[in-house]
């Protein structure tokens, strides 16, 4: 049996989205290739995934840093030829607590940017051979609820929260839409999903409310493996389009 493969980023955490969405997608028969910036936290993540009797290859990716990303695309060009799913799910949430777009950070908002949009931007660029050679690649771009404080307006007065976090997050949704629009005439979909509020860190205290991981991660997977009639360029939530 020939594997499909996929790559995530942001897997670095046993407890993450990230490595709830490998999981989920290597119980799938998928060949999956966790990243993240540091080696030497998802290599043992690839470790317990390929001891559990699952293919499963760790690369160090850095989205703000792009000789790792054309490292990883030259990886997988050499090594498996395609890919099939594209999970961008690596973030960066540097203004918690920020309440107003007249106190961001601009250093903070380049980090933001540069992991949200920018670096998912250019992975898919240096991946997109990859995807096409693959029968019908799928692309989804992990989104946020923060996103709707811009996309829906806000109240006269109501905060915006994480600012930079939440403007980034918007931008990666309309990025999804002009990807969506740019590969309309290929069988690659391209797709975000709002997980909505996750528990991903039990060391913090997640609230009650938080869904697990592992449920959170169906929606993705659910958009990763989306049949040839799927939708493109859309947001989804609970596998529903978000205006």
């Amino acid at each position: 049996m020939t594997l499909k493969t996929a790559l995530i980023t942001g897997t670095s955490r046993e407890a993450g989205l990230g490595f709830a969405v490998a999981r989920r997608l290597a119980e799938l028969d998928h060949h999956v290739v966790l990243t993240a910036r540091d080696l030497a936290a998802v290599e043992p993540l690839a470790e317990q995934l390929r001891r559990d009797g699952y293919t499963a290859t760790a690369l160090r990716l850095d989205l703000a840093d792009r000789a790792t990303i054309d490292a990883s695309a030259e990886h997988l060009a050499r090594t498996v030829g395609h890919l099939d799913v594209l999970v961008n799910n690596a973030t960066a949430m540097p203004d918690f607590g920020i309440l107003s777009a007249l106190d961001a950070d601009m250093d903070q908002v380049r980090t933001a940017m540069e992991v949200s949009v920018i670096g998912t931007w250019a992975l898919t660029q240096a991946l997109l051979p990859l995807l096409t050679a693959a029968p019908a690649a799928r692309i989804v771009n992990v989104s946020s609820l923060s996103a709707q404080q811009i996309a829906t307006g806000l109240d006269l007065g109501a905060p915006l929260r994480s600012p930079a976090y939440s403007m980034a997050k918007y931008m990666l949704n309309a990025l999804t839409a002009v990807l969506g629009r740019a590969l309309a005439d290929t069988p690659v979909l391209v797709n975000a999903v709002d997980p909505g509020n996750t528990a991903t860190h039990p060391e913090l205290g997640d609230d009650e409310s938080d869904r697990p991981a592992a449920e959170s991660a169906l929606d993705i997977v659910w958009a990763a493996t989306l049949g040839p009639d799927g939708p493109t360029g859309g947001l989804f939530r609970d596998r529903q389009p978000v205006a």
